[in-house]
């Protein structure tokens, strides 16, 4: 039986000009005649017996119908760009996995490592979008995600890599030619806070034994790496997970003033849908991810053991 599909060139008039709101506007990204637009947009509403647009004199709005297919046209014109990309790309050789990833974990953590990746396996391409909160798998292009939270994950398949431990880091500058400080002597810093974690200078004054703090002053940044810039600049104390600044720790652009740490309850972990578990691609990434975390966790304890020691 033939598919109850329009065709690809009145989606595209449709999805342009619902994102405008505007025949005329679509009709100059699209390097078309407004009339023509406006001939493909009634062609689909013909096609389709929906009204998707509201016409009142010279302006044009979204019908209630039109806007819940415009977001769902979107996502699939959107996939299947990325999957001709993708074939031309790679001339129908390889495979591709669609990662969906914490912005920071990225690029302080998995990016630095992928060349280890890419050397051992040239035939896959690892593609990867920054998603922060969690998602269904099915509503998505993804083929796995890494988060950092709770194991559990609706319809999914959980890999544990590893925890997380909070350190505060601070410019040398900021410390008027000291390098260690009291918990005390670091309340009266200027602190700096990520949007997402409110509670966290919080925890970390009252596992160093100190209260009576305001550990809730201080401005807030939306991303980690906005947090570990910030206190390179000077502006404060910055509470971060570790593996976020070794770089800079080691390049002494940033020192941890206090040694005291916070422990997380929470984890990284990657995560799949059920129904991709036998991939062999996705398969390939898990274990050389595993494998990466299992070492990145020997090293951190050694390190955080010398730390200790010293």
């Amino acid at each position: 039986m033939r598919r109850k599909i329009p065709g690809t060139e009145l989606l595209i008039a449709f999805e342009t000009a619902a994102r405008h709101q505007s025949f005329t506007r679509a009709a100059e990204e699209l390097s078309l005649t407004q009339s023509a637009v406006c001939r493909q947009i009634a062609a689909l509403e013909d096609f389709l017996g929906v009204q998707l647009f509201d016409r009142v004199k010279k302006r044009v709005t979204l019908s209630t119908a039109g806007q819940t297919y415009a977001k769902q046209i979107r996502s699939t014109l959107l996939q299947l760009e990325r999957d001709t990309l993708s074939v031309m790309a790679h001339q129908g050789m390889g495979e591709v996995l669609e990662l969906a990833v914490i912005p920071t974990f990225a690029t302080r953590w998995l990016i630095p490592r992928l060349a280890d990746f890419q050397a051992g396996h040239p035939t896959i391409t690892l593609n990867m979008t920054t998603r922060a909160e969690p998602f269904i798998f099915t509503d998505t292009p993804f083929d796995a995600a890494i988060h950092f939270g709770e194991a559990v994950w609706p319809g999914a398949e959980s890999e544990y890599l590893f925890g997380e431990e909070m350190v505060p880091v601070c410019a040398v500058s900021l410390l008027g030619g000291t390098t260690a400080i009291s918990p005390e002597q670091l309340a009266q810093k200027p602190l700096l806070h990520q949007s997402a974690r409110p509670d966290a200078w919080r925890e970390w004054f009252g596992a160093a034994g100190v209260s009576n703090v305001n550990a809730l002053r201080g401005p807030r940044y939306e991303l980690f790496s906005m947090l570990v810039e910030a206190a390179r600049a000077g502006l404060g104390v910055a509470l971060v997970p570790r593996f976020f600044v070794l770089g800079e720790i080691a390049a002494r652009e940033l020192v941890i003033p206090c040694p005291i740490s916070l422990q997380s309850q929470r984890g990284y972990y990657l995560v799949y849908p059920e129904n991709k578990a036998k991939s062999a691609s996705l398969q390939t990434f898990r274990d050389w991810l595993l494998a990466q975390a299992i070492a990145y966790r020997r090293t951190s304890t050694i390190a955080r053991n010398s730390s200790e020691e010293g």
